[in-house]
């Protein structure tokens, strides 16, 4: 049973009235070649009889005359059949990073419920939208929350109750130890049994090697997918200027005094050549980069990508 807030459930939170009304009606389509179980919007990898022209195919006794190309016949006196690309509906899994470092927020974080949100909180409300526009659509949506471990796997399923399923794991889901990416990402890759599209939301911190070794594992299965790269304004920019306690969030003993002006020049080199790295990599791989920096309303940077994406 849900706890409420305001006489609704705690999970609706996540989904503000103002921010289904800009971006409720959005559209989330996948660009590659999913499979799935009903016509929707998204291409299949199978050909059939539907929408898109693919290519002909010589006819063979007990194909349906009404496909012929009549105008082949006319001109070639030979009998081929017209195939089609076929549409099918999509499964989507929606990878939600819980690890230590997501609780990280920063004084320049838009608010979220009257504070600055932490990376987590920005991560769970964007799962949150996707998960209703997906499902709005019929799509099929599943998510999987991690940190050392994959936490919990909730399978793709299309009903309309996956939407509280899914929001109320999201609630009952809080920031945790350290996660090991490429380890998650392999395991994950195996478990997801067909083609699909695979969303991931995280900050990514890791070895960037072993992270990109990992994606392309989704990329082997013949996922499509899309990369969310969460960071705070002060991670990218380091505009510390006293003695600090810096305090590692994944391993609580971790900690020491640093004068930022001393290391600012090395930190922000080692950020800027994993973040390009990154995006790099991705390209190569054409997985969908998309760099999210908190201190932008998480429904104003999702609106702005979706409304690209289409373009």
């Amino acid at each position: 049973m849900s706890s409420t807030v305001s006489g609704l459930p705690e999970y609706m939170r996540l989904l503000p009235p103002a921010t289904l009304g800009r971006l409720g009606k959005l559209d989330l389509t996948a660009r590659g070649a999913v499979e799935g179980v009903i016509t929707g919007r998204h291409k299949s990898p199978y050909k059939g009889f539907s929408v898109e022209f693919a290519e002909h195919r010589q006819y063979v006794p007990g194909d349906d005359v009404r496909n012929l190309d009549w105008r082949v016949l006319g001109k070639a006196d030979r009998y081929y059949i017209k195939q089609y690309i076929e549409e099918t509906n999509l499964r989507a899994t929606i990878l939600v990073d819980a690890s230590g470092s997501m609780s990280y927020a920063g004084d320049a974080a838009a608010k979220i419920n009257g504070k600055p949100a932490s990376k987590f909180e920005y991560a769970r409300h964007i799962a949150a939208i996707l998960t209703y526009i997906l499902i709005h659509q019929q799509d099929a949506v599943g998510m999987v929350t991690y940190d050392t471990a994959i936490r919990r796997y909730v399978p793709p399923r299309s009903r309309p109750s996956q939407i509280r399923i899914l929001l109320e794991e999201l609630c009952a889901t809080s920031p945790g130890a350290e996660t090991d990416l490429a380890t998650i990402f392999h395991d994950i890759a195996e478990r997801i049994p067909r083609r699909g599209l695979v969303i991931i939301i995280s900050d990514m911190f890791g070895e960037l090697a072993s992270i990109v070794n990992s994606l392309q594992h989704f990329r082997y299965r013949k996922h499509e997918v899309m990369l969310l790269h969460v960071m705070a304004e002060e991670e990218l920019t380091f505009p510390f200027e006293k003695w600090t306690n810096f305090r590692c969030l994944e391993e609580r003993a971790l900690q020491q005094q640093l004068d930022p002006r001393a290391i600012r020049a090395a930190y922000l080199d080692r950020v800027g050549q994993f973040v390009r790295g990154l995006d790099l990599e991705c390209g190569r791989m054409q997985i969908d980069y998309v760099p999210l920096n908190t201190k932008v309303a998480y429904d104003v940077a999702l609106a702005n990508y979706l409304v690209n994406r289409l373009s």
